[in-house]
């Protein structure tokens, strides 16, 4: 079991709030975007992805967002709808904003690069009039990302998102996302990511997430421990820090923690492994499961999608999911 906990009367499991974009992946693999000539499209952005992979796991989920008024909004709403998403909290922008590009770059597969196109974007216009208390109260958890927090009036949106939970007992989960060409300076990015943190049951990011974060404060010599140490004397209940390669570490109020390794995988492009990692690891956890179960699962999540072409077209069913995990031994090295 874990410490997190669900109310089982409210009829979604899982809402996300925030960036909805499309991704154009190349389809020339090995070789610079400056002679790449294809791209496929995709639905993305990471809370997106997210609620896509936990949706294809079996949840009931829903999306608070805003779409441009174009074709490629058009194409993120009937790709929610054919997921089973509930999309009626996704409005509509009609400022003339556009929808937000990721071009990819696949050298290698460990050479992997994104090109953004975020200026004007329609998903950074949500504002808190468009955030539904009553829509929020319908669900067990609320998912947030970094990356929404980045302009007003996104920023006050979540906010008030981030509110609304904490008012009806939901339970929130904050994937950092930080994407740094996304902010206009490093110390405006670590005031709102630590408020945002402030309010949240479940962090999860990267090393170097959390060291941007603590850089702000004058905390040079922070080790997962005492990172994990600060975040519980707010509203946490549990952080999860990972190391890339090495696995991850989560670690619960109790003083617990709990190592996950890697599953071996024939390694396409890196992007979509935490959006992955956190869909599983999201499903596992309200399912009932212990951490350690909930981490085995992200990163076998993980390691199906960075060995597919896309992100969110690679997000597994429960059966493939089940199925891999049957079939491959995690990895446990140290982080």
């Amino acid at each position: 079991m874990n410490d997190l906990q669900f109310d089982p009367a409210r009829p979604l499991d899982l809402v996300a709030v925030g960036r909805l974009c499309i991704d154009l992946n190349a389809n020339e693999t090995g070789r610079p975007m400056e002679e790449t000539m294809t791209f496929t499209k995709y639905v993305g952005g990471s809370p997106a992805n997210i609620i896509i992979g936990t949706a294809r796991l079996g949840m009931r989920t829903g999306f608070i967002g805003k779409l441009a008024d174009d074709q490629m909004g058009r194409f993120i709403r009937s790709y929610l709808q054919k997921d089973g998403i509930d999309d009626s909290q996704v409005c509509v922008d009609h400022t003339g904003a556009v929808t937000g590009l990721a071009f990819t770059e696949i050298k290698s597969p460990q050479e992997c690069s994104i090109l953004m196109y975020r200026d004007n974007v329609a998903d950074l216009l949500l504002s808190t009039e468009e955030i539904s208390e009553d829509y929020i109260r319908q669900s067990k958890a609320l998912l947030i990302s970094g990356t929404a927090l980045a302009q007003s009036p996104s920023r006050e949106a979540v906010f008030l998102a981030l509110e609304f939970a904490r008012r009806h007992n939901v339970i929130v989960f904050f994937d950092l996302d930080y994407r740094p060409y996304t902010w206009k300076s490093a110390a405006e990015t670590a005031v709102y990511y630590n408020l945002a943190a402030e309010k949240c049951d479940c962090i999860i990011g990267t090393r170097e997430e959390f060291n941007m974060m603590e850089n702000l404060y004058n905390v040079t010599d922070a080790n997962d421990e005492t990172t994990a140490a600060r975040w519980f004397s707010q509203q946490a209940k549990l952080v999860v820090i990972k190391h890339g390669g090495s696995g991850s570490i989560a670690y619960t109020a109790d003083g617990l923690n709990h190592r996950s390794g890697i599953f071996p995988a024939k390694v396409l492009k890196t992007f979509g492994a935490g959006d992955s990692y956190a869909s599983a690891f999201i499903h596992s956890l309200m399912q009932g499961d212990s951490v350690s179960e909930a981490m085995r699962r992200g990163s076998a999540s993980a390691s199906i999608v960075i060995s597919r072409h896309s992100c969110s077209d690679a997000m597994p069913t429960l059966e493939e999911l089940e199925a891999f995990l049957q079939s491959n031994e995690e990895v446990v090295s140290g982080a």
